[in-house]
């Protein structure tokens, strides 16, 4: 019964895939949108959905858990930078809720998560990188979390930037701006902050 669900998925996501394939290759000028394929919320699950939405979705759902699992390192510690804690909370306060969008998408579209080895995600932290923000304590534990979280939303911006050109759903593109114009922001006043350190 695993298996036939498992083998149902994944001919759904090979069939999404080469739909997405044929209509990226007709390039900009190809066909106009078509009823019910546009960017209303009604129309079919999966029917305005790319290749690019999907891996973006997939991705970035690890991405932004492992960015809520360094909040949660930093604000179980004591002597924290006011600043980094307030930081900490809105990333959680964010991209918590996003997660949870995402999955869903997911689970309307019919995609299982997959395995994402071997795909890149920009800017995710090694165990090493993890373990070293764990163990760090104080002032040298603010100015690692925010020297990571800068590289870690560096690379969220550049997979939002590649959902923006190449997807299609009309909400994944909109995720994705929303997340370039908020890393942005929180990349500049990361800055500020480890300037001050």
């Amino acid at each position: 019964m695993k298996n036939r669900a498992a083998a149902t998925a994944a001919i759904t996501l090979t069939a999404l895939l080469a739909l997405a394939g044929c209509a990226g290759a007709t390039g900009s000028g190809g066909m106009p949108n078509m009823p019910g394929m546009g960017s209303s919320a009604s129309a079919s699950p999966a029917a305005d959905v790319n290749n690019a939405d999907m891996q973006f979705t997939m991705m970035m759902i690890p991405h932004h858990e492992q960015a809520v699992e360094m909040a949660d390192m930093i604000l179980a510690k004591d002597g924290i930078d006011e600043r980094v804690i307030t930081l900490a909370e809105q990333i959680k306060a964010a991209q918590g809720p996003e997660i949870e969008l995402m999955e869903s998408w997911l689970d309307d579209w019919g995609t299982p998560m997959g395995d994402m080895d071997g795909m890149d995600h920009g800017g995710m932290m090694s165990d090493t990188d993890m373990q070293a923000l764990q163990d760090a304590t104080g002032a040298e534990a603010s100015r690692l979390f925010l020297e990571q979280m800068i590289v870690h939303h560096e690379g969220a911006i550049d997979m939002a930037q590649t959902e923006v050109e190449n997807g299609q759903n009309a909400d994944v593109i909109a995720l994705a701006e929303a997340i370039i114009a908020s890393q942005t922001t929180e990349i500049t006043t990361m800055e500020e902050i480890l300037a001050t350190l």
